[in-house]
């Protein structure tokens, strides 16, 4: 797997968090080498080995890993000729009281957990060295009876410690009245009397010390001198016989050493096993299906670092489609989805339980590509289009049929046209290959191209209009709106300009139509610069252009299917009049303009159009559909901001709430 890909993914994190479950080096050493596994078989069993430790977890009692606490110390050391010490005796016996109380412990849970239990078989208890260290070994201290002659050592210093003392209070009694203070110190190893400066010769011996005032000297006494060198002897014969009994042991450890390796390796994967089952807890992790047919179905997945407050994503692909296209507004969690099937999928193959619904599916694959984020570099003067195209340059060499690949914001950065253009001539080669892909975007042209063609589906992220707050909430098989409009109006752009953007939007929509119907390149530019001409002036010159416009002599927008031109009257002859609704976008042939339905057909046949804030009454028969108003406007959506101005509409909603004298609505009459 691609490390940056990995990044972008926020494996590593995840490894950090996992690291906090871990209680030995070599658990976390585990822990740190662990990637995404690309077999079946090794996957599945690690996610069993996940799922049996989960179940030891919740069986009640914590599972009992040895501390490894100073076992690489130890490991390090045996065989080199370095005599290990009490400290270090101590932490070994620690470990292998632990081995016995885990292999044990494993012995009774081999039904919860038979596979992980096992692994307890490959440990040694290590009866004799463990019993041969407790009874040299006590508290980090060489034991009287780890030998006979330590034994007798250490009674014979027992022995010369008692005479001291006895001469000490012999002494004390004697010299208390020139000492400074009745108290017996020590300098270094040796016994001294705080004596007065002034009465310094008065005691017989050697001055080892002085105060720092200088007002007290601390003399050895001669009577002292011949005791405390017997017994410092005596206390290097105790250092001797300890380091003996200490390399004896040293040796002994020494026949042990495969399998103290043994029992350490097997400890660092049970701290690793056991880890990846408390972090499933944390986390509410699951084990899943996996396949290699590229499949993907998540219920109820939330992405690990986010937790419960992510609203849960139900995903799938790869079944009737194996490339998704995404759309939704700014921060409607598009690209959280996509991070959240990459980073599930990676924690998968890595044998981590992750938290989805029951019934979940997961894919292996061999590698995951994304390109997530513009990448751009001030350094190596990369623009946000040149970083996505080197991305994507990597993904395409290395794409193929057990390849996932996530892919935000795709054709941004760079010229819409030629981005879109470049962006499904990527997705078709991909496609070709036969990888799983999954994108986000907001060109209508990607949504429109996924439409149409097998093997591609549309999905988008729900957004609540009245509040401006996205849902969350991904919904497969339509396309979303980015909302621009409607985010705009409510934060306070003026309607005249969300207007006007409606309708550039709309011819452009128009213009494309038309080109895709068969008309010529030159008959679409002229619609779409009609479209754009100013809006002033228009009412004044539309009204007797449609009262002295001909019926039977206008043509119609050729269909896509002919090729060759129709009149109006033909085509109602030949099909049903059209049911045109509110806030349908029509177009007018012979005027060559398009206009939005403000009033349905009345029993004359007409309806009621809005061209350019001016408002006609037109003839079914001279109009014909372009554009649903369900394609333009989100659900519950107000056309009233469309076709009434700001003043009427406040006024219209302070006479629903009550009467006022005098306010009144006043509205111009439809051109005829």
């Amino acid at each position: 797997m691609n490390p940056a890909a990995l990044n972008k993914l926020e494996y590593y994190r995840i490894l950090g968090e996992l690291e906090r479950f871990a209680m030995s080096y070599l658990g976390i050493q585990h822990i740190r080498n662990m990637t995404p596994l690309t077999q079946l078989k090794a996957i599945r069993h690690r996610l069993d080995e996940t799922e049996e430790a989960r179940a030891l977890l919740n069986a009640g009692a914590s599972v009992p890993i040895p501390s490894l606490e100073g076992i690489e110390l130890i490991l390090d050391l045996i065989g080199t000729g370095y005599v290990l010490t009490e400290r270090d005796f101590g932490h070994l016996i620690q470990f292998l009281r632990s081995c016995r109380q885990l292999i044990k412990y494993m012995e009774n849970k081999s039904a919860i957990a038979p596979t992980v239990s096992s692994y307890a078989s490959s440990m040694h208890e290590l009866k004799p060295l463990l019993s041969e260290l407790e009874r040299s070994i006590h508290a980090g201290r060489v034991v009287d009876g780890a030998s006979k002659d330590l034994a007798k050592i250490r009674k014979k210093i027992l022995v010369a410690e008692e005479r001291i003392k006895r001469k000490l209070d012999s002494l004390v009694s004697r010299y208390k009245g020139i000492m400074q203070e009745h108290v017996i110190s020590k300098r270094g190893d040796r016994y001294v009397l705080p004596i007065k400066k002034e009465f310094r010769k008065m005691l017989n011996g050697s001055v080892l010390d002085e105060s720092a005032s200088g007002q007290t000297v601390f003399i050895e006494p001669s009577e002292l001198q011949t005791l405390q060198m017997e017994l410092n002897l005596l206390h290097a014969d105790e250092a001797r016989e300890e380091t003996k009994v200490l390399s004896e042991l040293t040796s002994m450890t020494e026949q042990y050493e495969h399998e103290l390796r043994m029992n350490a390796d097997t400890v660092g994967i049970y701290d690793f096993i056991i880890a990846r089952g408390k972090y499933a807890l944390s986390i509410g992790g699951r084990n899943v299906g996996i396949n290699q047919e590229g499949l993907i179905r998540l219920r109820s997945a939330t992405h690990p670092l986010i937790g419960a407050s992510m609203v849960p994503l139900d995903f799938a692909i790869g079944d009737r489609y194996k490339t998704l296209i995404i759309t939704g507004p700014n921060t409607g969690g598009k690209t959280s989805a996509l991070k959240t099937v990459g980073l599930i999928t990676l924690m998968v193959q890595s044998g981590l339980l992750v938290p989805v619904g029951e019934g979940s599916q997961c894919a292996v694959f061999d590698e995951v590509a994304v390109d997530i984020g513009d990448g751009q570099s001030l350094e190596h003067a990369l623009s946000t289009f040149s970083a996505h195209i080197r991305n994507i340059r990597e993904i395409l060499q290395t794409a193929g049929r057990s390849t996932l690949i996530l892919l935000d914001e795709m054709a941004s950065g760079t010229d819409p046209g030629e981005g879109v253009g470049l962006s499904i001539a990527i997705l078709e080669e991909l496609h070709k290959r036969q990888s799983t892909v999954v994108v986000t975007t907001h060109f209508t042209e990607i949504k429109n191209f996924a439409a149409r063609t097998p093997g591609f589906e549309n999905a988008r992220m729900e957004f609540d209009t009245e509040t401006l707050e996205p849902l969350y909430r991904l919904r497969i098989g339509e396309a979303g709106h980015s909302y621009a409009f409607v985010i705009a109006a409510k934060l306070g752009i003026p309607e005249s300009i969300i207007a006007r953007s409606r309708e550039i939007t709309e011819a452009k929509a128009v213009t494309a139509r038309i080109a895709e119907a068969g008309e010529t390149s030159a008959k679409a530019a002229e619609i779409d610069s009609a479209a754009a001409l100013p809006q002033a002036g228009s009412a004044s010159t539309e009204a007797p252009e449609i009262a002295e416009a001909d019926e039977a002599s206008t043509t119609a927008p050729a269909s896509s299917g002919s090729g060759t031109r129709a009149t109006a009257t033909e085509n109602v002859e030949a099909a049903s009049p059209p049911l045109f609704r509110l806030g349908d976008r029509v177009y007018v042939p012979y005027l060559k303009r398009s206009g939005t339905v403000y009033e349905t057909m009345d029993a004359k046949g007409n309806v009621g159009v809005m061209i350019q804030q001016a408002k006609h009454r037109i003839n079914h028969k001279r109009l014909k559909p372009f554009i649903a108003a369900e394609e333009l406007y989100p659900d519950d959506y107000d056309l009233d901001i469309v076709f009434e101005s700001k003043e009427n509409r406040k006024k219209r909603h302070l006479m629903k709430r009550k009467h006022i004298d005098g306010l009144t609505i006043e509205t111009k009459p439809d051109e005829i």
